[in-house]
């Protein structure tokens, strides 16, 4: 026989187990770390840029404002418009008005009258439109000076205008209106990776890069985008590495928030900015960590690679050991085939053995079942013996009667005990199972007087009928009774509670004060007893548990709460067998 190589020590197996373990550990720790480093890093950098980016922007914008506010008050002091309003006399004035626009840059410009009819303007196709009841039209003939008006918040068409009265001799003629363009403004800053929102004082967005974002709150804004798909949602998930840093997500990409007050109207600018800048440069990083991990996990393949082959030479050696076994293995397997061919020939002999054994088995619960009525029939022909000795026949022939009727149920019996080998299929008829209980009780009557046992019976008013055997119920009836009456024996105080529940599946409960019960798993296993020997042969709940399910019920126990334990024989009620049975009819 050839020996085998030395196997390789268990220490030197496991080690690059570990040591490959480890190296994951340690590089996964360094690119979260680094990750969450260099990602603070860059945040850093990219929040003071937006900073200074917003104070630009809030700066420019109150310029702006500013710029045109002063406008309506050189304008109140022109004396060609004032004696155009005195005169009636326009022609010219909307030339006017166009080259005050483009010298001031402003969107619009436009002159009502006293009434509030446009009686020039920058835009000629707005002249005679009359505007008394807008609210800049109607601030301006309240104000002394110059007033600021948004209008076309609720109607989603925004303006921003500044108005001013003008005045002859103290009487107001008119009003001067200049609409400030702002949306150019925010449409040039539209093309940054940014979005910049302007709020009022009651939080509504007034102007935005985004379009849609106006006539709402940011919170809204941000909230009513569209739901993203699985696929996007797991694509962002896995991109944001530090959501600590993100204030909120637009179109699927991170971006954090910064606010600050403008000093005019109460309004606040709101500077939304994207992440994608630090994202990228914190990629870069991670690309070069990776590619450096990279490298030196080629060099640890390498050198686990080397060592593999001088492994290889091992398992050639090995492979001639593992030919040489299995030649031997065949020759085990060739004896094995002929011990089986003897195995054949004994399982034959145990088939024999198998039909005797089923043959005793039968006794035995012939024997069990036969036991409850032959105790009875003793008592009843001893009660007799003593009528007639009493000279009191007539009792006596009462006595014979039910002698006749035990007779008569264990001939019964010995029919019905195949049900536990094969489904019952006798004729089925309707049993009233406060009947069944009471002439169970009457069988056992001689048992119970004898024991002193305090039986506690409810039984509802009402027939309680099932579609069954009346012979196999009282069976199983009787066998919950006896169990209940042997669990009793070591009591003091002995007491068994029935109860009959009906409904759409019937309740029959028994109900002892004894010990409990030890094994409920083997409970109704043929052939399982915790009696002496002699005293049984657990067959009786096995027998009564295949009865139940013949019956379409079923058998079960538990231990109560307060010490015993508890039989329920569950049958289904008349009326929804004869369903069942008319169902499988049809189909």
């Amino acid at each position: 026989m050839t020996s085998s190589p030395p196997k390789p020590p268990l220490r030197s197996t496991w080690m690059p187990r570990i040591g490959i373990l480890l190296f994951l550990a340690i590089t996964s720790f360094l690119i979260w770390a680094s990750n969450a480093y260099f990602t603070q890093r860059f945040s850093e950098g990219t929040r003071q840029d937006a900073e200074s980016q917003m104070a630009l922007y809030s700066g420019r914008l109150v310029s702006e404002l500013q710029r045109n506010s002063v406008v309506p008050l050189l304008l109140s002091r022109d004396t060609t418009l004032i004696s155009a309003l005195n005169s009636s006399d326009f022609v010219g004035t909307s030339q006017r008005l166009i080259s005050y626009k483009e010298e001031i840059g402003a969107k619009s410009i436009v002159l009502l009258d006293n009434a509030g009819r446009t009686v020039a303007a920058s835009d000629r196709r707005e002249l005679g439109t009359v505007l008394r009841d807008t609210p800049y039209f109607i601030e301006a003939l309240r104000s002394p000076d110059t007033v600021f008006t948004t209008s076309g918040v609720s109607e989603g068409r925004l303006g921003f205008f500044y108005s001013r009265k003008l005045q002859s001799q103290k009487e107001t003629v008119g009003v001067i209106l200049i609409e400030v363009d702002l949306e150019q403004m925010f449409d040039r800053w539209s093309n940054r990776d940014s979005i910049i929102s302007v709020t009022d004082s009651q939080g509504i967005i007034i102007l935005s890069t985004e379009r849609q974002f106006r006539q709402q709150t940011i919170e809204n804004a941000l909230a009513n985008q569209p739901a993203l798909s699985p696929v996007e949602r797991a694509w962002r998930a896995t991109g944001e590495w530090n959501q600590t840093i993100t204030n909120a997500n637009f179109q699927g990409q991170p971006l954090f928030r910064l606010d600050q007050k403008i000093p005019f109207q109460g309004w606040q600018l709101s500077y939304l900015a994207s992440f994608e800048n630090v994202r990228a440069r914190v990629n870069a990083v991670l690309a070069l960590e990776l590619m450096a991990l990279a490298i030196l996990t080629a060099l640890g393949f390498y050198l686990l690679s080397r060592r593999a082959i001088r492994r290889a030479f091992l398992f050639q050696a090995e492979s001639r050991d593992l030919r040489a076994l299995n030649e031997r293995l065949q020759n085990e397997i060739a004896e094995r085939e002929r011990v089986e061919k003897d195995l054949e020939v004994a399982e034959q002999s145990l088939a024999q053995s198998s039909k005797l054994a089923a043959l005793g088995e039968m006794s035995a619960a012939v024997s069990h079942e036969l036991n409850q009525p032959l105790a009875a029939m003793r008592t009843y022909l001893a009660g007799a013996k003593l009528l007639l000795q009493r000279r009191r026949p007539a009792e006596a022939m009462s006595s014979f009667q039910r002698i006749d009727d035990l007779i008569e149920r264990m001939g019964s019996i010995t029919k019905q005990l195949k049900s536990y080998a094969r489904k019952g299929g006798d004729d089925l008829i309707d049993v009233d199972m406060r009947d069944a209980v009471t002439a169970s009780l009457s069988m056992m009557a001689p048992q119970l007087s004898q024991m002193k046992v305090e039986i506690q019976t409810t039984l509802p008013p009402d027939p309680i009928l099932v579609l069954a055997d009346k012979v196999r119920v009282e069976q199983v009836i009787v066998n919950l009774l006896r169990n209940a009456l042997d669990a009793t024996k070591m009591q003091e105080d002995r007491r068994i509670d029935i109860m009959l529940v009906g409904g759409e599946m019937v309740k029959l409960s028994v109900r002892d004060n004894g010990p409990g019960i030890e094994d409920l798993d083997e409970l109704f296993e043929p052939f399982y007893t915790t009696k002496k020997p002699g005293d049984g042969v657990g067959l009786g709940l096995a027998i009564s548990s295949g009865i139940a399910k013949d019956l379409g019920g079923r058998l079960i126990a538990r231990n109560a709460n307060v010490g015993g334990a508890v039989f329920e024989f569950w049958l289904p009620e008349r009326d929804k067998t004869l369903n069942t049975i008319s169902t499988q009819a049809a189909e």
